[in-house]
């Protein structure tokens, strides 16, 4: 894989939000826990590049299930 296929598998909060057809709040929430649980993503799956987070696919899939459209 180059590295501008490695780009496809990142993404942002609000891209993945709206890929997945889930509200931007849902998606950071995964990657900071909400009202002290831990984060739904696993370390590998998100991390945060100054004030934007940033999110895999397999990331999304494994905590959202299948891109809609994309089964």
């Amino acid at each position: 894989m180059d590295e501008a296929e490695a780009l496809d598998f990142v993404m942002t909060v609000t891209d993945a939000a709206e890929r997945w057809d889930k509200g931007d709040r849902t998606v950071r929430q995964a990657c900071t826990g909400y009202k002290g649980a831990p984060p739904r993503f696993l370390k590998g799956e998100f991390r945060q590049s100054g004030k934007t987070w940033l999110v895999t696919r397999a990331g999304m899939i494994r905590v959202f299930g299948d891109e809609p459209g994309k089964e």
